[in-house]
């Protein structure tokens, strides 16, 4: 329990620190410019897969969100050179009515799939097995809505 414990508060962390910080950050007005700018930046060499940026409405209000799979980046000849055991890091960005995105989340996952869930589009990322209190196996499944600004879990698997 005390190994989970701090994977679990860095979720939490991962989750809500983008939340809180909303009031404080400025909108940007291209996930995907934004991104690829900073790994050009970051890299020698800097190439994008396909997947890494999909256009969805993760929070069910009619506006196109970004999703952003850092595992479809190749940076100076590396595939994803952020994911590990725990999988690759995804950037979740809302879009507002206003104009423009802000992150609402980064997580550390395996992939995810978009769902219908009781009439709403819903979240289903898979994680680590520890993120569901399981040692090995098959990956955990996160299922978790977007509710105004906040990620919600509605389930674990």
């Amino acid at each position: 329990m005390k190994t989970l414990l701090p994977v679990l508060l860095n979720v939490v962390l991962l989750l809500v620190m983008p939340v809180a910080a909303f009031a404080q950050q400025s909108l940007i007005s291209d996930p995907e410019i934004y991104e690829k700018k900073h790994f050009q930046e970051q890299c020698t060499e800097a190439s994008f897969g396909n997947g890494f940026l999909t256009r969805q409405d993760i929070n069910n209000d009619g506006l196109m969100d970004v999703v952003i799979n850092e595992g479809e980046l190749t940076c100076d000849g590396q595939k994803g050179p952020q994911c590990n055991e725990d999988g690759c890091t995804y950037n979740f960005y809302l879009q507002v009515a206003e104009g423009g995105y802000f992150m609402i989340a980064t997580a550390q996952i395996y992939g995810y799939d978009f769902i219908k869930r009781f009439g709403n589009m819903v979240l289903a990322m898979k994680m680590n097995p520890r993120f569901c209190d399981r040692t090995g196996g098959d990956p955990c499944v996160v299922t978790t809505r977007v509710r105004g600004t906040k990620f919600v879990t509605i389930s674990k698997k």
